[in-house]
């Protein structure tokens, strides 16, 4: 029986390197002195090592960056709002203004006056000693109104003329003594120095007459009756006005005559324009009947007068 043909190939066998050849080749001897079975030392010669994923670490840097970046944005736009905001425009300020109108009272022009002159205003009260001379009888109650801060008073001279002792309230409730510095006789006028003051005390803004006309609302504020401060609005009646009273013992001229209502204890104090500034000392009322009541005829002496009794200009 005819064996059969044996072919080989007719390429020739591709030859390994020798290198490789005799690395695959070689028996793998273990190191001296190690504990590894041959086989897995070969094994764990022949397996590479392999590398750490470096891809969640760059997963949260990359995180990380987002987080700050939105919050920069975030802090950017606050900032933004905050600083910026809307700018107020001229329509703003405007309704602002008219909304204030509409919900609040403004206070009347006379409240402001006496608001403004209400701290220079004092009471003035002369006193007799009795007949024992151990205790003092009050003898008479007027006004008076701060003109210089260190203590120095206008007031009538019918007020304290003959008075033994003269007691000053001031504004603020302090009581204290004063003395007669000087006199004007003719214009019913006395200063006053206070033997001791407030420190917070305010003296009153004195107006020239010069412009002063008919017709120009006016404020008399003092103690009428004792009753007080007090304050009573009106306008001028007339200027250059003359007074004798009843008894026939004081002969006044150059007067402002005013219809604010005053009354016994008035004498000495302000009338002021409806700014606060004193324009005259009132001095008295004109009543041809028995009764020392007030029917809308006063007069003051001009505020040129009364600074003149103190010897110095006003203005």
């Amino acid at each position: 029986m005819p064996r059969p043909a044996l072919y080989s190939s007719s390429r020739a066998a591709r030859s390994l390197p020798a290198a490789a050849t005799t690395e695959a080749t070689a028996p793998v001897t273990p190191p001296p002195n190690s504990a590894e079975p041959p086989l897995l030392a070969a094994s764990a010669a022949a397996t590479p090592v392999p590398h750490i994923p470096t891809f969640k670490r760059q997963l949260r840097v990359l995180w990380a960056v987002v987080l700050l970046l939105a919050a920069l944005l975030v802090a950017s736009a606050w900032q933004r709002h905050h600083t910026a905001g809307r700018q107020i425009t001229q329509d703003d300020i405007d309704a602002a203004v008219l909304r204030t109108l509409e919900t609040t009272t403004p206070p009347s022009a006379a409240a402001r006056a006496v608001e403004s002159i209400g701290p220079s205003v004092v009471r003035v009260v002369g006193y007799s000693r009795s007949k024992n001379g151990k205790e003092d009888i009050e003898r008479g109650i007027g006004t008076g109104v701060v003109i210089v801060d260190k203590g120095i008073i206008l007031t009538n001279l019918h007020v304290v003329a003959g008075a033994d002792r003269i007691g000053i309230t001031f504004h603020d409730g302090l009581e204290t003594t004063a003395s007669v510095t000087g006199a004007q006789p003719e214009n019913d006028l006395a200063v006053l120095q206070a033997h001791k003051v407030p420190d917070d005390l305010e003296a009153a803004t004195l107006r020239s007459t010069q412009n002063l006309r008919p017709g120009d609302h006016v404020v008399a504020i003092g103690f009428p009756f004792g009753i007080g401060p007090s304050a009573s609005a009106g306008v001028v009646s007339g200027l250059g006005r003359e007074f004798t009273s009843p008894e026939g013992k004081r002969q006044l001229s150059n007067l402002i005559q005013f219809d604010a209502a005053a009354n016994p204890g008035n004498s000495g104090g302000p009338l002021v324009t409806l700014d606060g500034e004193v324009v005259g000392i009132v001095t008295a009322i004109l009543n041809p009947t028995p009764a020392r009541t007030f029917i809308g005829i006063g007069f003051a002496v001009p505020i040129e007068n009364a600074a003149a009794a103190v010897g110095m200009p006003p203005f």
